[in-house]
């Protein structure tokens, strides 16, 4: 109520201020006016106007372009108009052969996904100093929940001048808004609202955005964002959710039987749970397409199951019915797939853009669209993060832990010559098993092999480096935390259970000049040992490092108690090995 109040007294008020943007030709987006007439049915008129200037030339690949994604089953494309201004005020307009309709990447194998679309328009001979201008309009004739809108708007990290989005709705559908950097202003370069509309309108606050520092959660946590909504609260949501699911989610004779067939003799519950969902991951081919924009209707579980593909809602549709066919409760569960780890205080699928599976009898969690984390494990894209749950309309915390440890051994055997051969053995368990279970033969060990030339110059002094840049090894995940000097947003900072072994062979006849001494850290966060030895002709480095947080995500104030312990093993990682031949 208090939020709702806040909201109205700033419409009364914002004109008043007179802090109107000041536009600028360099400044890149000059004008973005998205005005949405909203139907008391959900659907709704969008028109969308754009005036961008390319700065640079080197921006011509992003900006030369625009696409309107769409649903052909849920929208119309009414209006489509476009054009260039040269610098020297010439237009150069957009002709209908410049404007491509083309199905959508991710959905081109998938005949159930074929509504899934893009509307491209290509810019005439567009250059850096041009203007580049859109306009359309989309008629969404279908609405994604009968009787109710929902909406998320936010800005990249370029200058917005003029941005703008505008909800006329009708008087009976309140809208609730959680807004941050959008500040409620008046519209005065439209018509007024039709009668029976009540007009709302939010004003981008322009400004230098913060630059996204590396592995920090997503700007819809931090930045400026604009989130509306019909619906009172997430569990109304939620049931709105529900009402799609239900029936579809229904078991026919076809998933029953695949059922018993999969479960077989297990009995316990947990094992058949996750028999299931491993069923759903290794036979069913996923198609992206996320929640909104790819509708929120799943396909019935039988259809999903005959053809063999689906999404996010068609997998937890599919893997739902399973459950139930094996006498297993189970419920559909919204989540964030990006780097989002707050919920706006108004629901929107925006965030809510993923969808998994929760057994509460069991307190697991499964995603049976992720092919390389085994049934019981979460992606750890996941971890940490609230959902909602479509049954109840209950919050719920995915965990922010699980295990999941990792091994890397790399193995020099460095000729006289100063050449080398080389062979990486990667070990995983727990969460990361299944990626390496996934390769020929089913182990859960990866190997590579390879060889450099002048891998070190012999016979002088030779200075061998102790970490290499392995993905997923010890040393890159210390690189990776630590990549940013300084913080000032949160950022993920997932547990670490990992080892590094590093064994160089040298020549015969080799004497070690200088070998590193061993580092211990030990706080709160961080347990990493360091050891180096030497015995005859071989040269051994170990590491083990554990990480452990209270969530998912560290704050700045947490990087900087770390920072000190992150220091000392970046300098440890940087130690060297000297020897010389001879």
């Amino acid at each position: 109520m208090m939020l709702r109040f806040i909201v109205m007294l700033c419409l009364l008020l914002w004109p008043l201020l007179g802090l109107q943007p000041a536009c600028a030709r360099d400044t890149g987006v000059e004008r973005h006016v998205r005005h949405f007439v909203v139907k008391p049915s959900g659907a709704y008129l969008l028109t969308v106007e754009q005036i961008r200037t390319v700065v640079q030339r080197d921006a011509l690949h992003d900006h030369a372009r625009y696409e309107i994604g769409y649903n052909q089953a849920l929208d119309d494309i009414i209006a489509v108009e476009a054009h260039t201004e040269k610098a020297d005020g010439r237009l150069l307009a957009v002709q209908p052969h410049q404007i491509r309709d083309q199905q959508q990447a991710a959905s081109i194998n998938a005949p159930m996904f074929q509504n899934t679309r893009l509307k491209i328009v290509e810019f005439p001979d567009a250059d850096a100093g041009d203007r580049v201008a859109v306009r359309y309009v989309v008629r969404r004739h279908t609405p994604l929940f009968p009787g109710h809108f929902e909406d998320l708007s936010s800005a990249r990290l370029q200058r917005q001048c003029d941005f703008r989005v505008v909800y006329d709705m009708p008087v009976a559908m309140l809208l609730h808004a959680d807004a941050i950097g959008f500040l409620p202003t008046t519209i005065t370069d439209l018509p007024p609202p039709a009668a029976g509309k009540r007009r709302y309108a939010w004003c981008y606050l322009d400004g230098d955005n913060a630059r996204p520092e590396a592995g920090s959660v997503s700007e819809l946590d931090y930045g400026k964002r604009l989130a509306v909504s019909t619906f009172a609260d997430y569990a109304a949501l939620a049931r709105a959710y529900q009402n799609h699911v239900g029936a579809r989610a229904v078991p026919d004779d076809t998933v029953a039987a695949l059922a018993a067939r999969v479960t077989g003799n297990v009995v316990e519950p947990r094992a058949r749970a996750i028999a299931l969902s491993d069923w759903v991951r290794h036979n069913v081919r996923y198609v992206a397409g996320y929640l909104g924009p790819g509708g929120v209707v799943p396909h019935a579980a039988a259809s999903v199951l005959a053809n063999r593909y689906g999404d996010a809602k068609d997998h937890t549709t599919l893997l739902v019915a399973l459950l139930a066919s094996a006498g297993i409760d189970s419920t559909v569960a919204l989540v964030n797939n990006g780097n989002a780890y707050q919920l706006p205080a108004v629901p929107t699928l925006g965030v809510l853009n993923h969808a998994i599976v929760y057994v509460p009898a069991l307190q697991l969690y499964f995603d049976p669209t992720a092919k390389n984390v085994a049934g019981g494990f979460l992606p750890a894209a996941l971890l940490g993060k609230p959902a909602v749950l479509t049954r109840s309309g209950e919050f719920a915390m995915l965990p922010f832990f699980q295990q999941a440890h990792s091994r890397t051994l790399t193995q020099f055997t460095i000729q006289p010559d100063g050449s080398s051969r080389l062979r990486v053995t990667r070990t995983g368990s727990g969460a990361l098993a299944e990626q390496y279970r996934r390769v020929p033969g089913g182990n859960v060990a990866r190997s590579l092999r390879g060889a450099s030339n002048g891998f070190t110059q012999l016979p002088d002094p030779a200075r061998l480096a102790t970490t290499y840049d392995l993905k997923g090894s010890l040393g890159d995940a210390v690189l990776t935390f630590a990549q940013e000097p300084e913080r000032h947003q949160d950022f993920v900072c997932p547990a670490i259970d990992a080892e590094d072994e590093l064994r160089f062979h040298l020549p015969t006849r080799s004497r070690v000049l200088t070998l590193p001494r061993p580092v211990h850290v030990d706080d709160a966060n961080f347990a990493y040992h360091s050891r180096y030895a030497r015995r005859g002709a071989l040269v051994t480095v170990q590491r083990q490092l554990k990480f452990r947080h209270t969530a998912a995500t560290c704050t700045p104030d947490d990087y900087r108690r770390m920072r000190p312990a992150l220091e000392r093993m970046l300098r440890d990682l940087r130690s060297q090995v000297v020897f010389k031949r001879g």
